[in-house]
Formats: C-alpha cells, structure tokens, sequence
C-alpha cells in the first residue's frame, strides 16, 4: 500500500475520462422534484412534498388532475418530512422536530380554513399511536411530556383541540394499540434484552407478560406488527426456527397459525389489507425482494398490476380504506430514480403520477449487482457491488460503503450515495455483515459484541474478494459510511488502516462507551438491548474500550474526513468531537464538518450539497477518481 502522501500527490479533481457525463450533486442530493405521496382515505385526492421557495411542504390536488395541486402548508425551514391525511376528510398532519433534534412535535392543519395547530408541547417528543376511520376525529398520541423516558397516551381530539391523557406509562417502550383506539398492551425490555410483549387483564386494567421474544429473534425482525380488525394479533417471530415467520394468535386462547414462512431468511414486510388489516402478502428479501401471497384475489390484481409496468424494479402499495380499487404503486429500480403510478383496478390501467427526480433519467446510472462470499470463518454473507458505467472491471478505485444501524442492510434499489460513488469513479461495495437483518437470528446474532471484531472483518473479506476477482486495485480503496457506518470506517482507520487510503465518517461514534452511557432517555427501556448487542459499560468496560476507534487513535495515519450534526441525539457531538481533537494533536490529517441545525443525518439540501462537495474533493484526492469543479 503506497502511503497517504503519495495518494495525496497523485490527486485530482477531473479525474478519469469517464465515458459518462458528471451527474450533478444539485440533481443526486437536491430536493426533490416530488416525493412522498399518500392518497386521502376517500381515495380522490393526492398529497405529497415538493418544494415551494426550496423548502419541502406539503402540496395536495385532486387524483384525477382536474385542477392543479396546490400548497397547503408555508414551512420556510428546514421543511416537512412526513404527513398524512386525517379520517375526518378535513384535517392534515405532519411531524416536524428543531434541526434535527429528533423531539418531533405534531401539527394539525385544517384544510378548509387554513389554520394549523401544534398539538404537542415543546421538548417532548411525539409519536402517533393510531387513527382510524372508525373514529374519525381522534388521534392517539404518544408523549414523553411528564417523563422523558417514557411515552404516556394522550388522546387529541380534531374537534376541538383538546389533548386528554389516556393511559399513564408502567414502563412500556412501545404501546399496543388495536383498530378501535383501545389500548391492548405494550412491549418491555427484558433484562437480557429480549422483548416482553404485556395484555391488559381483563377486569383489573393491569397489564401481565403474555409472552417473551428473546433478544436474538427481536434483534433479527420479530415484531409485534398489532390487531387484526377481528381481535387477533399478528407477529413476526422465529421461536422455533431461524427465520421470522408470521404468526396469528388469538390472545384469548392462545390458538396461533403459522400465515406464511421461509425457511432461510426473515419476512421482512407484510402487506395488509387496509379495511380487515388480514395479511395478504408478505416479502422477503434475498438478493431481490420476492412476494408470497396469502390472499389470491389480491395475488390476481397484484399480477394485473404488475404487467402494465415495464420498469424492473421493488414494486411497494399504498392503498386507502375508502377506496382500494385505486393504488399508488411505486417502483424503484436499482439504476434508476423512484417512480410513482396511480392504478385502477376496475380498467387494470396505470399511469405514472410523478418521478421523484426526473433530472436522473438524463443521465446513465450504474446497475448495482449482488454477489456473496463465504467469510473467514465459514459464514456465509451477501452484498452488492456497483460498478462505474462503461470501464473496464479491472483494477479500478473503489469505495467500500458500510450501512448503518447496525441491525439494518444493504438492498437492491437506488441509493444516491451509491450512484454518486460509481459516477466519480469508483467501484461501490457494499456487505450485509454479520449482524445486519434479514437473514435469520443466527446470522444476526453472530454479530453480537462484534462491534470493530468479526463484524469488521466481514467487510474486510468482501473488500478481498472484490480484490481477488480482480475489479478492485488495492492500493486505492477508501472506507465510508453513517451511524455505524461511519463507526466502521473510523474502525477501518484505526484497526486496519494499512488496506484503506482515507475514511469517511458522517455521525459516527468513536467511544463505545461514551456512545452506550448518552443514549436518549427516551431509548432507556432500551438499554438492556444495546448492552446484549453492543456490551454493557459496567462489567464489560475494556470491551468497549477496545472496541473503539478512539483506542487505537495512535494507529491512525490516513486522512479522515469527519461530518456531524450538533443536535444529535443519537450519537452525540462529543463523539466528533473527541476524536478529531486527537486527530489533531497527532497531527493526522483530516477535515471536520460541523453542522449546527442538523441531527443523526443531513436534511437540508444545502448541508448535503456542503458535505457531498468536501467527500468528493476529499475521494478525488486520495483515490484519483473525478469531481464536480
């Protein structure tokens, strides 16, 4: 491996001739043209965020297009990010929380008078339990206003205004709710850090354990997924096999059917129908996602849908009660932007609504491919490698991309980051390591307290392989990523620094056990999870310690870009902080990127563009590949 300076010579920002032209930052992290549509319960109208003045709000129109959409909220911010229609067919809400900060606060607006209400207090945080055409004009609310550690139910009522408590919190992480605005029960940590899911009893209004999933089925998709409109609760569990099934259980009796299974990888999404909320579908996601259906009309209008589509691409539904004989069917392929299609199933017609960023079909982006490895010490794992378009696939630089959470992975389907890296020049790697979801407990069980350990060294494997097929050059690799992301690659740094020319870390811890003793407090009914799956900072200290980039920081020696929010609440600004402060005193090269209205990621389009600007000078530097002048 030739060193940092060298790379740092050889340097520059037109890069290779590329046989492609460059795909503006403006057009890969930009707003969006449209996106985030939901059809109103009564099926007649659209809405969805496009940008007035450049800030995302929230436009909504007629589905037939008989008049234009128009604006219905003035947000001049940091814009709107989520939303949706109300029952009572004249009330629209949305979340937003103060730059980033993660205390979502609940809005209401009245579409017929224009005045919008916040519901919440400021500096709890919100959480919308239940809304259901059944009782139009209520909304249940979870709030931590009382306790930050713990959500109570609260009760708003559109009418009038008026929030009432409904339920105090006995401990609960998370509530169980059914279709008529009945509180059933809630999920609790276990000590071990497995979830317990708890009923109320009948006669008392207590609640009593029902029935535990252990830490390794809740860390790998079980999931407590809520009621039927007939009483009986859904599951996704894998108490007796390896891989999340779907299970019905009549809580009265305890009678349970096994809807669907597969015998090596979890069920990763159920689709319901939107008036009996039965399962009629569910997903599972190998390479690519593959469809079960439960429910054979629905299998039927899936099939007749599907073949008026001439995109390949991961098909999702949305529907509404009011009217499910019209879809909004979106469509993302792997080399191409998400799209969105209004189909009617009564004339089995589509057409498209919108395409989230047109701007992409103007340019050529790169098919992202799967591939797997068997690790080094014999577990099998899968991954995806995209490849600039139209180079040779030999000796190229590359970018090895590792996803956050960690309980999360890698899919097929567009990612921005990806296509950026392929478009500058680099050959994007990506590995669901051990401990990513999806693949079964035990595959993601392995991963626990591997953090910077056997996880590590699954990426390492990857990069090997790619190496050994001969696409990769290995004296031109760089390691990236966000949330634990950037926690690898400032362990790709300072555990391995000798495969890697430089590391990009966006809000990424760099202390285990600072990381581990600051969550929220509203994650503490979580925090026997994270010991069993990160390590407990009281019998488990050097662990953590050792397990930490901050540790080795005397091995670091490539240049390190780092970015952060300052209102992070997840993985706080010291743990930017305290690690570009040694980077300093030794000396080590690096760039550090503070941005002070942003949270766990980047939201503002003109941060984004900040921050993808310095990661491409910075890419371009040490790897050679191009970069927008």
């Amino acid at each position: 491996m030739t060193d940092p300076q060298t790379h740092r010579r050889l340097g520059r920002t037109d890069g290779p001739g590329l046989p492609v032209p460059l795909i503006p930052r403006a057009v890969l992290y930009g707003s969006p043209y449209r996106s985030t549509p939901e059809l109103s319960p009564d099926g007649t109208r659209i809405g969805y965020l496009a940008p007035v003045e450049g800030v995302l709000n929230v436009w909504i129109g007629p589905l037939d297009e008989s008049s234009p959409a128009r604006p219905v909220t003035t947000d001049r911010g940091k814009g709107i990010q989520m939303f949706g229609f109300c029952h009572d067919d004249r009330t629209l809400i949305y979340l937003q929380d103060h730059d980033g900060d993660e205390n979502w606060r609940l809005y209401a607006l009245d579409l017929e008078t224009g005045e919008t209400r916040c519901v919440t207090p400021a500096a709890t945080q919100a959480r919308l339990l239940a809304h259901t055409h059944r009782h139009p004009t209520t909304l249940l609310i979870a709030l931590n206003k009382d306790n930050p550690k713990l959500h109570d139910v609260w009760g708003y009522d559109l009418r009038t205004g008026q929030l009432s408590l409904v339920e105090h919190n006995p401990g609960f992480a998370s509530w169980l709710v059914d279709s008529d605005l009945s509180v059933r029960g809630g999920t609790t940590m276990s000590e071990d850090g497995g979830i317990v899911i708890h009923l109320r009893t009948d006669g008392t209004g207590g609640f009593r354990p029902w029935r535990e999933l252990p830490t390794a089925e809740g860390a790998a998709g079980g999931d407590v997924l809520g009621f039927t409109r007939d009483g009986r609760l859904l599951l996704l569990t894998s108490y007796d096999s390896n891989a999340a099934k779907l299970i019905s259980v009549d809580t009265d009796t305890g009678a349970e059917q096994v809807l669907a299974a597969d015998a090596e990888v979890d069920i990763t999404r159920v689709v319901l129908h939107p008036e009996t909320l039965e399962p009629q579908a569910v997903v599972v996601t190998r390479d690519r996602e593959e469809w079960t259906f439960l429910d054979p009309d629905f299998e039927a209008a899936f099939a007749r849908m599907r073949a008026t589509i001439d995109v390949d691409g991961e098909l999702g539904i949305g529907r509404s009660v009011g009217d499910d004989g019209t879809w909004l069917v979106s469509v993302t392929p792997s080399d191409g932007p998400l799209r969105y299609y209004v189909h009617d199933r009564t004339t089995a017609r589509t057409r498209l609504l919108f395409t989230v960023q047109p701007d992409l079909e103007h340019f050529r982006l790169a098919r992202v491919e799967p591939y797997d490895i068997v690790s080094r010490d014999g577990l099998r794992v899968h991954g995806y490698v995209t490849f600039p378009p139209g180079v040779p696939r030999h000796d190229q630089p590359a970018v090895l991309y590792v996803h956050g959470g960690p309980w999360s992975r890698d899919f097929w389907t567009y990612n921005p980051d990806v296509q950026w890296l392929a478009n500058r020049g680099y050959v994007c790697v990506q590995v669901n390591f051990r401990g990513s979801k999806g693949y079964g407990k035990a595959f993601c069980s392995a991963g626990d307290k591997e953090w910077a350990g056997r996880m590590h060294d699954d990426l390492v494997d990857a990069l090997d392989y790619c190496v050994s097929e001969g696409w990769v050059d290995p004296e031109r690799v760089a390691i990236m990523g966000s949330s634990y992301g950037g926690y690898a690659a400032l362990v790709g740094a300072a555990f391995t620094p000798d495969l890697f020319c430089c590391a990009i870390d966006l809000c990424g811890p760099s202390n285990l056990l600072t990381l581990v003793e600051s969550i929220p407090p509203y994650w503490r009914p979580m925090v026997a999870f994270m010991h069993a799956k990160i390590g407990d900072p009281v019998v488990e200290r050097d662990l953590l310690w050792s397990r930490s980039p901050l540790c080795r920081i005397n091995a670091i020696r490539i240049p390190v870009l780092i970015g952060h929010g300052a209102n992070d609440p997840r993985v706080k600004q010291r743990e930017a902080e305290q690690i570009v402060e040694a980077l300093r005193a030794r000396g080590v090269p690096h760039e550090y990127l503070l941005f002070p209205d942003e949270g766990h990621g980047l939201v503002d389009p003109m941060n984004r563009e900040r921050f993808y600007a310095a990661a491409e000078r910075f890419l371009a530097e040490h790897l050679g590949g191009r970069a927008e002048g």
